[in-house]
């Protein structure tokens, strides 16, 4: 049984790679960073950003006879940069694997490199694998979904074919592409680990498919009545690409806009010559959604898209304005609205001003954090603490007759759905 180093296993594409690995019989070893939790038995440790000489490699390889490298990030962000996890951490595997005479499958993507630096950096390190002399097969797929999961802009694709009573469509939807399932692409990836000559293959259907064309699809799949189409304005869906740019947000930066007003289509006859090579077929778009029938769970996930940010936004603007209000009440008010009550002997205008600042704090962590679920907690606590805290010491609360407090329930279990919503991709 031979060993496959695949690295990026914990991505979506990685996850169906390593599934159609294992399918093949091989024995996967997934490299992982830690990130403060055990590695599973199947893991080991390792970080793009620290390997970056062919030596760093000689652990994860021991026993290896093939490497998959699956990993790579849309954006820059934090210390994750295009540089790094494309092509410098990759070049030094490429070379350990030179060294050991380890084969070598690259995991790329169909593009320009003027479309910007996911794919240049992508195109570059694919031409240094290549000058290197180790066995080296490149895929360059164009645009990637599943059926059982959606990723970045695959996501954003979805939930505007999910759009209630009308689809969304930027402009009037008429980009082509050849988009290709997951699981496609991971049997031939796992193929290529034992066939294919050296060198570049682009994956996708046999047809070209317009946008408009593959959100219907998409739409009748998800059973969702409705053909017709909201056009979005093109300077609109501009400045929401330069916004999600700017902030280092959203499924769709620069790159991808770009990627798809190109054209995301394979040269002549490079279908062919994949198959020819792999003898995976690709399947078009209405065989695989035809092979499949959807479930409540998938209109949940894509029409939650929209409702997610809604929410969390929601959340923010609520606690922002409670923080404001907090600061800015006269303090008069505050020992009046106090007077007769176990508050009044409490200091309640320095305990108003406290939750505000409280407030505002979370308020402006929600909405700026990458990762909010922390946030999320500290919310859901403070929102119990005031239940508690506020309903004992000032029951009329809860008898305001706009809701007052008892607003505040609905709000527990609010949070607990932006909770969950906060790991979505």
């Amino acid at each position: 049984m031979q060993t496959v180093l695949l690295v990026g296993g914990r991505g979506f594409i990685g996850g169906f790679i390593k599934a159609a690995l294992r399918k093949r019989g091989f024995r996967v070893r997934v490299l992982a960073r830690s990130q403060g939790r055990q590695l599973l038995d199947d893991e080991v440790a390792g970080d793009l950003l620290r390997m970056r000489q062919a030596r760093d490699w000689t652990q994860a390889l021991q026993g290896v006879s093939v490497v998959v490298n699956a990993a790579g990030i849309l954006r820059e962000e934090g210390l994750q940069n295009f540089e790094d996890v494309h092509v410098r951490a990759p070049l030094a595997l490429a070379q350990a694997c030179a060294a050991r005479g380890i084969r070598f499958v690259q995991i790329s993507a169909l593009g320009h490199p003027a479309d910007g630096g996911f794919i240049e950096s992508k195109h570059r390190f694919d031409a240094l694998l290549l000058a290197l002399p180790v066995d080296a097969v490149v895929l360059r797929p164009s645009v990637v979904y599943s059926l059982r999961g959606s990723y970045g802009g695959t996501s954003l694709l979805r939930a505007m074919a999910a759009f209630p009573w009308r689809q969304l469509l930027p402009g009037d939807g008429h980009w082509v592409f050849q988009p290709i399932c997951a699981e496609d692409l991971a049997d031939v990836a796992a193929a290529a680990c034992m066939q294919g000559e050296r060198g570049i293959y682009q994956l996708g259907c046999a047809q070209p498919i317009a946008l408009h064309r593959y959100q219907s699809r998409w739409r009748r799949w998800l059973h969702i009545a409705g053909e017709k189409s909201w056009r979005v304005p093109l300077p609109l869906v501009k400045l929401q690409v330069w916004i999600g740019q700017l902030l280092g947000r959203g499924p769709v930066n620069r790159t991808i806009w770009a990627m798809l007003v190109r054209g995301n289509v394979l040269d002549e006859g490079e279908q062919q010559r994949a198959r020819a090579a792999f003898g995976v077929p690709v399947r078009d778009v209405d065989d695989v959604l035809s092979a499949a029938p959807s479930q409540m769970q998938d209109r949940w996930a894509a029409q939650l898209y929209f409702l997610a940010p809604w929410l969390q936004w929601s959340v923010v603007a609520l606690w922002l304005w409670s923080g404001v209000v907090g600061l800015t009440t006269p303090a008069r008010d505050i020992d009046a609205l106090a007077q007769g009550s176990l508050l009044a002997h409490a200091h309640p205008v320095a305990l108003a001003r406290a939750a505000a600042v409280l407030d505002l704090a979370l308020g402006f962590a929600l909405a700026v954090h990458p990762r909010p679920r922390p946030v999320v907690v500290l919310m859901w606590i403070s929102v119990v603490a005031y239940l508690l805290g506020f309903g004992l010491g000032l029951p009329a609360l809860f008898f305001d007759p706009l809701g007052g407090l008892v607003k505040n329930i609905a709000l527990l279990p609010m949070l607990a759905v932006l909770w969950v919503l906060a790991d979505r991709r």
